[in-house]
């Protein structure tokens, strides 16, 4: 049995650029609740951005997560003792949430070699991302394209 609705929680805006998006990232990065850490991280990887690009970073940060947020993604559902591949809409939250997972686990998977910390790695993820480049992008592309695969089965949607 289920017990109504969670409330969505409503997370403050960062400090530094005001925005939730990036409260949002650094909740995500953040790793056995050392905040700060993820914080300095975030703001690092942002000036890196700044000191390269010459843009405002908060804006190549908005329009990577854009550029990553999938419209489509692939959903199983069983009908009749088959289990098919659905393509549904995904909402607005779960956009970003799966962009800041994308984008997250495209920095992580970056070799140690190119680059000696993560702010770097995540910077320029960022960068690659806001380009439509980059591993990130190309996650999203392939969950795309599953969608696209299995639009035969898009009458099943529930």
């Amino acid at each position: 049995m289920r017990s109504g609705k969670v409330k969505k929680k409503i997370l403050s805006p960062d400090p530094i650029y005001g925005s939730r998006l990036v409260t949002r990232f650094i909740n995500k990065l953040m790793i056995s609740g050392k905040k700060t850490i993820a914080e300095k991280l975030v703001y690092d990887a942002l000036e890196i951005i700044k000191e390269q690009v010459k843009e405002e970073p908060l804006s190549v940060f908005e329009k990577a997560i854009s550029n990553i947020a999938p419209k489509m993604e692939v959903r199983p559902r069983r009908v009749g003792g088959a289990s098919y591949q659905v393509p549904v809409e995904v909402r607005g939250d779960r956009k970003e949430a799966l962009a800041i997972r994308w984008v997250l686990s495209g920095a992580r998977s970056r070799s140690n070699k190119q680059y000696h910390s993560f702010d770097k790695k995540l910077a320029a993820e960022l960068i690659d991302a806001a380009n439509n480049t980059g591993a990130a992008v190309k996650k999203k592309n392939d969950v795309q394209k599953a969608a696209t695969a299995n639009r035969a089965f898009s009458h099943f949607r529930w």
